[in-house]
Order: C-alpha cells, then sequence, then structure tokens
C-alpha cells in the first residue's frame, strides 16, 4: 500500500513538472471561450466516463461544465459492452445528431489509450462545430496503432493534448508478471482539477465574473442564480 501512495506521488510530481506550461497555454484558450458564453463538454467511456463527470455540478467546481452522456459507453450499461462499443468504427455516427457543440464551446476527450474509433470520431465532431477540442491521454500509448479508419490517432485530431504519463497497462506495481494498482483516474482527476483551478485564477485576474458553485452543505450560496444562468445548455 505504502508503495503505490509513493508512486502515485512521483507521478504526480513529474506530472506537475512537465504539464504546467501545457495546463497554463490551455486554461488561456479556455477562459477566452467562457467569456464568450461557451462550455466546457467532457466526453469519456468506460472508466474514462467517470473522470468526465467528476468535474460536473461539483462545489468548488466551474459550473459550465456538461459530460456527454452515451449510455451505452458507460459502465453501468454493461462494463464489456461499453469497451466493445468504444472500438467499433462509426458507432458515434448513430449519436451524432444529440451532440450539441456552440463554436466557443471547449471539448475535453478523455481516453488512456487514444487508440479506439469513439474518442477519435467525438473529437472530429467537435471540431468541425468549431469547439477547442483537448484530449486527456497517455502519450506513452502513441506507439500503439490506431483502430480508426483513418488511421489518425487521438492526439492527431485534437487541438490541444494533455499528457497524464500513465504506463502502459495501467497499473503500476507487479507481482509474478501480474500488473496491478492503476493509476489512470488519479492522474487524470489531478490534472482535470489543476486545468479548472487554474482557468478560474484567470478569470479572477481579468476581473471576469467567475461561475464557480458553492458547497450546498455550507449554507448561502450562489448556486440557483447560476443554475438558471446555464441551465438551457446544461441539465443540472
Amino acid at each position: 500500500m505504502n508503495t503505490y501512495f509513493q508512486l502515485v506521488n512521483r507521478y504526480l510530481t513529474m506530472v506537475a513538472q512537465q504539464e504546467s506550461n501545457q495546463l497554463m497555454h490551455i486554461a488561456k484558450q479556455i477562459v477566452k471561450r467562457l467569456t464568450k458564453g461557451g462550455i466546457i463538454q467532457l466526453f469519456g467511456s468506460g472508466h474514462s466516463m467517470l473522470l468526465a463527470q467528476e468535474c460536473y455540478y461539483r462545489a468548488g467546481g466551474l459550473v459550465p461544465v456538461k459530460p456527454i452522456h452515451i449510455e451505452s459507453l458507460m459502465l453501468h450499461q454493461g462494463a464489456r459492452q461499453s469497451s466493445q462499443n468504444e472500438k467499433k468504427q462509426a458507432f458515434l455516427a448513430t449519436y451524432k445528431d444529440q451532440l450539441q457543440f456552440d463554436e466557443q464551446d471547449v471539448c475535453i476527450i478523455i481516453s488512456t489509450s487514444a487508440n479506439n474509433p469513439v474518442p477519435i470520431d467525438m473529437a472530429t465532431y467537435a471540431k468541425e462545430a468549431g469547439a477547442l477540442t483537448i484530449s486527456l491521454q497517455s502519450l506513452e500509448y502513441q506507439h500503439q496503432p490506431s483502430r480508426h479508419p483513418s488511421g489518425k490517432r487521438l492526439e492527431q485530431v485534437v487541438d490541444e493534448v494533455l499528457n497524464t504519463h500513465v504506463p502502459l497497462g495501467d497499473g503500476v506495481l507487479t507481482v509474478d508478471q501480474l500488473q496491478y494498482a492503476p493509476v489512470s483516474t488519479v492522474l487524470g482527476a489531478t490534472l482535470l482539477n489543476a486545468l479548472f483551478a487554474q482557468i478560474i485564477e484567470l478569470m479572477h485576474a481579468q476581473g471576469a465574473s467567475v461561475p464557480v458553485f458553492g458547497s450546498s452543505n455550507l449554507g448561502e450560496n450562489n448556486n440557483d442564480a447560476l443554475i438558471d444562468q446555464y441551465g438551457q445548455r446544461i441539465h443540472f
């Protein structure tokens, strides 16, 4: 157990050192879009969907955050099914009409391996609509071949990449050739929350109104007004 904590801390330190400039670069782009009325949409399949939900309707988090829910790609509809569907070519085309991207929006596509058709198609659809596209992925996988008919991987489609540095296979511990103790969720969640914290600080420094949820467990807050402001585009 202590070894896992040590390795997670080592990865977090590495990510903080190597991705800080990229975080700031991306945060500045997102702030420009949010101040023009855009929202941040997040998408992932399987366990990656957990990260898409991490920043949604969160005390201390940004209000204009919308996870893209496609039930057949989520774990509660069947873990094996979600994994199989993510790998199917043209699977997302059936849901294209349900996607609602504005040209001022941001779409963060979460995929550790970044080689399956569904995340790549999502990035393509968002980009076609004019949204800023960002992948949250591990570039440790960049030599794994794409399963997309174009032959492209996610990092070749999006505008910006946030690298989680998750090792191949996700687990950071081994015993008798058994790999275990995954880190993709903790590293991905940390990067997302660090990015959103940077966005909040930049907006505040610019004197802009900062839409942040207060905790409903700590008394009075401005949440209802913020929900009314963004409720036409995000279901709270």
